[in-house]
């Protein structure tokens, strides 16, 4: 249950070692937290963050295992989170980049791209509503992409998955509406994390603890979608009024 400062004291991150998820943990107000859950494929990388987040001095961290892919578990999974007290945020924060060229030689990369992104995402996404819908609060961060807005030739394969994301999580904040529950979609573009290393930066590229302080500051004003950083709201809807036979020629 939020606190009497309307701040979160439980969290569900699923994607648990998401460098942005984590970062978003850390800009909560630690003294306020009491339990934060990192669901994820157990990893070195996913006791690492149980660990940092404790040095840190977030109190009541632990992991359980979660697989994107294995959506018959994720019955289990997220309603053993819940069953042991309420979560006023989930972090949707899983998510594979994958190689455009790779994919479209190979077919079944791509289905593994649309299947963490999207499938993955729709079947913990509703079993998290289900839950956060009875117990009448909590928000959902969807963490979408910019590449959602409009598939580009350089990165389609994982920009149709976010696309997929970013509509499901949309109507999925609709249908909360006067639950008392909410959907916060968030839509970053380039970020410095672990799955970008080595791709060139693009313009208004972030870090993670950027992209944290504008979840942080949406759910504190109740923000339904929010882009990371800002300008890209601008940007992204200039790219959608471009024609298509124009699009094509862009370098992008």
């Amino acid at each position: 249950m939020m606190d009497a400062l309307g701040e979160p004291q439980a969290v569900l991150v699923l994607g648990g070692s998401s460098e942005i998820a984590l970062a978003t943990v850390r800009a909560l107000p630690q003294a306020r937290l009491r339990r934060v859950v990192l669901a994820g494929r157990p990893s070195p990388a996913l006791d690492e963050a149980v660990a940092a987040l404790t040095a840190a001095g977030v109190g009541g961290v632990e992991s359980v295992a979660f697989d994107a892919r294995d959506t018959a578990s994720h019955d289990s999974v997220i309603n053993g989170v819940f069953d042991a007290g309420d979560i006023d945020v989930v972090l949707l924060a899983f998510g594979v980049l994958g190689d455009q060229a790779e994919a479209e030689a190979n077919p079944d990369e791509a289905v593994e791209m649309a299947t963490v992104n999207y499938t993955g995402a729709v079947s913990a996404g509703l079993r998290v509503a289900a839950r956060l819908r009875g117990q009448g609060h909590g928000t959902l961060v969807v963490l979408s992409s910019v590449a959602g807005d409009r598939a580009r030739r350089s990165n389609f394969i994982y920009g149709s998955t976010k696309a997929g994301l970013d509509a499901f999580a949309q109507g999925l904040g609709d249908a909360l509406h006067g639950s008392g529950a909410r959907v916060l979609v968030v839509r970053p573009g380039f970020v410095r994390t672990r799955m970008t290393t080595g791709l060139p930066e693009a313009p208004m590229t972030v870090d993670p603890d950027d992209v944290a302080g504008i979840i942080v500051g949406a759910l504190r004003k109740g923000r339904e979608t929010v882009y990371a950083p800002g300008p890209l709201r601008l940007v992204m809807t200039g790219l959608k009024a471009v024609p298509r036979p124009l699009f094509r020629k862009l370098p992008i």
